[in-house]
């Protein structure tokens, strides 16, 4: 992304667009008292969430006996639940469905391609799934303090070992299927990125015309395989994003406030939500809709506007797509192919060719 003189301004900024992740399958109810069991309280989570300023709700689901949910079926019953509840609010489905594991000791895994294949079946449709790009660890513990996991289930030994040894299982042969399956549907993949690599792997599915529509990133700074907290990362991360997309900071305990409040300054978007984090920054608890209201405050300090659900679905582009990989590229902001013979960088915009003499 470029940043002119001026795009520190937030009169210059594109409208804040806030998700929530409020139902955090790696946590069990005991862990916090703002873990939704029931499909009611979920519901309801959902509404105050957006009440709050939220307009992207990330969606995972929990069986009644706390633990994460691996039924499709339960997907398709709160997805129609959450399309009357809050109509407005953008859907996006977590792509892991649920990494938790089965028992206290089972390895946490993602499941088979097969099944997260059927992301791109559920009815009602939502309007995103989340998509990982490229096989990595995903040691979703490697940051975490004993001070961020006291009281929490993560203090038994072994699902801290379950959750530290896990890998993010997303090579081509199942992203080149899902992303078929997803844009087939109408559903559009949101790209969860680690780090610069990744990004460039998109990149190279734009160019070779494999995924053709609007990139939406999360830029994951979890450490363990993904990013960590360092803001240079961040920043770099940001300026090797292409200009036509939208960049959403992701990141674990503690670090997500004062990594979302620069996002915030520069112009790009962000993520809450007990998920990523069950911590104020004194070390006290603190609820998903807190932290959504925690956004919108530093956001007016800022002077940084808080996009409307519709004025979100206009940002993420929701429900658009292209026809060509040359199309993608105009859009995104990013330099065309190379035509054969072509030397040098190609530019986006060729200046006319001058056909009088210079003196």
């Amino acid at each position: 992304m470029h940043f002119l003189d001026d795009s520190l301004f937030p009169e210059n900024q594109e409208k804040l667009v806030i998700q929530v992740a409020p139902y955090g399958p790696e946590w069990l109810p005991g862990d916090s008292d703002d873990i939704p069991v029931t499909m009611d309280e979920q519901i309801q989570k959902a509404v105050d969430c957006y009440n709050a300023g939220a307009q992207l709700l990330h969606i995972h689901v929990r069986e009644l006996d706390g633990r994460g949910s691996k039924r499709l079926s339960m997907f398709n019953e709160m997805l129609a639940r959450l399309r009357a509840a809050v109509p407005e609010m953008i859907l996006q489905v977590g792509g892991s469905i649920s990494f938790a594991p089965e028992n206290t000791g089972d390895a946490a895994k993602w499941l088979d391609y097969d099944t997260r294949h059927l992301l791109a079946e559920l009815e009602p449709k939502p309007d995103q799934v989340t998509i990982a790009i490229n096989t990595s660890q995903m040691n979703v513990v490697e940051l975490l303090t004993d001070e961020d996991i006291a009281g929490t289930s993560m203090r038994n030994p072994l699902l801290y070992t379950a959750y530290r040894d896990m890998v993010l299982d997303a090579g081509p042969e199942f992203y080149l299927e899902h992303l078929k399956r997803l844009t087939a549907g109408g559903i559009q993949p949101h790209f969860m990125l680690g780090h610069v690599p990744q990004l460039e792997t998109v990149e190279r599915l734009i160019r070779a015309g494999i995924y053709t529509g609007p990139l939406n990133l999360n830029y994951v700074a979890i450490g363990g395989g993904a990013s960590g907290f360092h803001p240079t990362d961040l920043v770099e991360f940001a300026r090797r994003t292409p200009d036509g997309a939208v960049l959403t900071i992701e990141s674990i305990m503690r670090s997500t406030l004062p990594l979302n409040t620069i996002a915030i300054a520069l112009g790009l978007h962000v993520r809450v939500g007990i998920e990523d984090n069950l911590w104020a920054p004194c070390k006290e608890r603190i609820t998903s809709v807190q932290q959504v209201e925690q956004i919108v405050r530093i956001a007016d300090e800022l002077g940084r506007d808080v996009a409307g659900a519709e004025e979100a679905k206009r940002i993420y582009r929701i429900g658009e797509y292209w026809q060509t990989a040359e199309e993608t590229l105009e859009y995104l902001g990013l330099p065309p192919n190379r035509r054969p013979g072509e030397r040098g960088v190609p530019l986006r915009h060729r200046a006319p060719v001058r056909t009088e003499t210079l003196v």
